[in-house]
């Protein structure tokens, strides 16, 4: 039974590597803003279930934080793309180029979104990845391979993350305004606007200060660890000690 479990265990973190990477791949390729920010959603997918088939108390801790962050960074992209296309009818990154010159508060809260999905340090995304690779990489052994083995592949998602935002970003807001229909393109209304400070705040409140939030899962996923692996090592390093070494690093 115990060989069966880590079978399934090792399968399920290929299929989460799997989903990191060629969900991250697919995302470069895309022509339409909708469909990369929907198909950049399978690639970080992927980090949360690494974590919790990483089956301790960081990897889970990081899956749950990691789907909340999902939810807070990847719904601003939506409205994002949504605020442009009420403005211009066209998701096409081919229509833009330059959007920075005409709507920079629109430019500055999406680089802060974009910033917090890609996982940049003091942003919600930071703190869901880094956590759910650590307890990827702590663990001795996943169906024959080190947690290095499983925590090096999945680092290759975040590099990906990096380039499929950075390039549209590029694509999309800097340089010249290349097309006319975009030279008068209004900013963000005082309503948008009220719509992403709660996002842009929850953004960088998790990434900041994730504290409250770990010891609201402390006992959860110490019980789901406890339950599913009776023998997990006492001495292993527990989400509090983890978030009290965080704190000491800051």
């Amino acid at each position: 039974a115990i060989v069966q479990d880590e079978m399934m265990r090792g399968a399920m973190m290929t299929l989460s590597i799997i989903a990191i990477l060629y969900g991250a791949l697919v995302t470069l390729m895309q022509k339409d803003m909708k469909r990369l920010i929907a198909y950049s959603s399978v690639s970080h997918l992927g980090f949360c279930t690494l974590g919790i088939f990483a089956l301790n108390p960081l990897g889970l801790a990081g899956s749950v934080l990691q789907q909340i962050n999902h939810g807070i960074s990847t719904g601003a992209l939506f409205l994002i793309v949504g605020i442009l296309y009420e403005r211009r009818h066209s998701r096409e990154i081919s229509e833009y180029g330059g959007i920075s010159n005409v709507m920079p508060v629109y430019a500055a809260i999406t680089l802060i979104m974009f910033m917090s999905s890609l996982g940049l340090p003091l942003l919600n995304g930071f703190i869901g990845e880094f956590t759910i690779l650590q307890g990827t990489f702590m663990e001795a052994n996943i169906a024959g391979h080190s947690g290095l083995f499983w925590a090096a592949w999945a680092s290759g998602g975040v590099v990906l993350g990096a380039a499929y935002l950075l390039w549209l970003y590029q694509r999309v807001f800097f340089g010249p305004v290349t097309n006319p229909k975009n030279e008068k393109l209004a900013d963000l209304t005082p309503r948008e606007l009220v719509t992403f400070i709660p996002l842009v705040i929850l953004a960088f409140v998790i990434g900041i200060y994730p504290k409250p939030f770990f010891q609201i899962l402390e006992q959860p996923v110490n019980q789901i660890v406890k339950t599913v692996r009776p023998n997990y090592p006492v001495n292993a390093p527990s989400l509090s000690v983890a978030a009290a070494d965080e704190k000491g690093k800051r």
